[in-house]
């Protein structure tokens, strides 16, 4: 089987690792960390916009590297060939295997923030700090001065600990081990990370099930949705995560015939 897989380049080592011990044919588009940072809208135009542009003649379906992520998905249609979408909130969920175990250990674990090598070695990518993204139009980004600067002094001040009760959410770095590092860089950068933040450090160990699933073509319903030529995702706000509905049909224009 041939596949066109679009996947956040987050999951870059995961997926390349995937791909190499696929006996399928597996072509790669990876697009910048941080796509959900645009806000739904953002995110949703970025990925239609590459979906569309690609060339899927010879393709036996077309696979997302995604979650659900805040709804950025959402609306995206299979035109010619299948979409293939892991059912998940999130791409934590891809890291862990299964969305049973993330959200086990999400619910278990409050204030976490989660790492892997790709959060680690891709960066803030340009897409995280570009003038549209939510960092940016929220302040998230901003010191004090540049608050000051934009606001007044009142104002920043009040800003200013909103943004800090924010971050104080989280009291726990956690690293996600796949297996596939190639030593301890990336598990010492974080255990440096949380010391320097005076946070607990935590290594739990990932799951590549779901990823090699996808490349490797096994897509019980359980674990992916499957979206034919003519329907689009939406939102099931169930344990299902995702569903797939029929595009609608463009409204007839006024005074003509339907």
């Amino acid at each position: 089987m041939r596949y066109k897989l679009v996947a956040c380049e987050i999951l870059y080592r995961e997926i390349c690792w995937a791909v190499a011990r696929s006996p399928n044919r597996v072509d790669i588009t990876f697009l910048p960390k941080g796509l959900h940072d645009l806000g739904q809208p953002g995110m949703f135009s970025r990925l239609r916009e590459t979906l569309s542009s690609l060339d899927l003649s010879g393709y036996d379906a077309l696979l997302l590297g995604y979650g659900l992520c805040n709804n950025g998905i959402v609306g995206l249609a299979a035109q010619t060939i299948p979409l293939v979408v892991p059912r998940a909130h999130d791409c934590i969920t891809l890291f862990f295997g299964s969305k049973e175990r993330y959200l086990e250990f999400f619910y278990a674990n409050p204030g976490v923030y989660f790492k892997t090598t790709g959060w680690i070695e891709r960066g803030e990518s340009l897409e995280q700090l570009g003038p549209q993204s939510v960092q940016r139009r929220t302040g998230l980004d901003m010191t004090l001065e540049d608050l000051v600067a934009k606001y007044g002094e009142d104002n920043a001040r009040y800003l200013w600990e909103q943004l800090r009760q924010f971050h104080q959410r989280y009291h726990t770095l956690v690293f996600i081990e796949m297996g596939i590092e190639p030593d301890d860089r990336f598990e010492r950068q974080v255990r440096e990370e949380a010391a320097r933040r005076g946070w607990r450090f935590q290594k739990v160990q990932g799951d590549l099930r779901l990823i090699r699933n996808l490349v490797d073509g096994q897509w019980d319903e359980e674990d992916f949705l499957v979206v034919p030529p003519g329907n689009r995702i939406a939102p099931s706000f169930d344990e299902r995560i995702i569903v797939a509905e029929p595009i609608p049909e463009p409204a007839s224009a006024p005074g003509t015939n339907s």
